[in-house]
């Protein structure tokens, strides 16, 4: 049997942004934070999917949100180096 890599999840499968009580409401990602970002997207600027990322469906939103106006405002660029 092939050994699998871990995808950056973590054990439990917990998104990075949530907390031990749950998935905070309203969900917010700042755009200003540029290394969480990097981590986020390809070297291509392509966004991580979120069996890759690890992240929960409102945060892969709202992760998406913060790269567009992250890219908008100068901070990340729109394709790869």
């Amino acid at each position: 049997m092939v050994a699998t890599k871990n995808l950056g999840k973590s054990k439990q499968g917990r998104c990075r942004f949530c907390t031990k009580e749950g998935c905070p409401r309203p969900t917010f990602v700042d755009y200003k934070d540029v290394g969480n970002l990097k981590k986020l997207i390809t070297s291509h600027g392509k966004l991580y999917s979120r069996k890759r990322s690890g992240l929960c469906a409102p945060y892969q939103r709202a992760v998406s949100v913060a790269v567009k106006r992250a890219r908008f405002m100068g901070l990340l660029p729109y394709v790869g180096e």
